[in-house]
């Protein structure tokens, strides 16, 4: 199974060339964020002509999420109970963090890492209990908050992670098998530009 992350940064102007890119990299399920897009506003038929489900999570021209699936997509869940919401105090991911934790997290290969890696997500004891071999980041390249930050980054390494960024590698793409570690491919690496030769 392949799978992928992309900040696509508003799908409303970029669904071509997704759409394209799903279609030439055989994946089987993309996860997107900042979709910029309220619910009804997702383009779901050009996604759903190359035989994908989507499910989509945005309010407004802000953040948003979403997921493309050509294998299934089955009991979505939209937030989690003691999920940080728009006005919360800081704190109050480290409380959401602990309660995934509590409700049994299970130990996982490949982790988005919350919070675009923020100071206020991934605690040590969320990162210690998800345990994962990859720690994929999405943000945007030379973002103002300087994300994700080092010590976030440092600790998700120090957890044995390897940790990949969407602002250094582009898109992401995981191929999972069975038995085996997670293979990642980045796209910036297998498509660089001449001028980062």
């Amino acid at each position: 199974m392949r799978l992928a992350t992309w900040n696509v940064n508003s799908i409303r102007a970029r669904v071509d060339r997704v759409t394209d890119w799903l279609e030439r990299g055989d994946v089987d399920v993309l996860a997107m964020q900042e979709t910029k897009c309220a619910d009804d506003q997702f383009p779901t038929m050009p996604f759903a002509a190359l035989g994908y489900e989507v499910v989509h999570c945005g309010f407004n021209q802000w953040n948003g999420v979403a997921i493309a699936s050509r294998v299934g997509i089955d009991d979505v869940q939209v937030g989690f109970d003691g999920q940080p919401t728009w006005g919360d105090k800081p704190d109050v991911e480290a409380v959401a963090e602990s309660e995934i934790v509590d409700g049994g997290l299970p130990r996982a290969s490949v982790v988005a890492v919350p919070h675009h890696g923020s100071l206020t997500s991934s605690t040590a004891r969320f990162v210690a209990a998800a345990h994962p071999a990859l720690a994929l980041v999405s943000a945007g390249y030379r973002n103002r908050w300087g994300l994700p930050r080092p010590e976030v980054a440092e600790r998700w390494r120090a957890a044995g992670a390897r940790v990949l960024t969407t602002a250094d590698s582009g898109a992401i793409e995981i191929t999972l098998s069975a038995g085996r570690p997670p293979l990642a491919r980045e796209y910036r690496q297998t498509r660089r530009r001449y001028w980062h030769r």
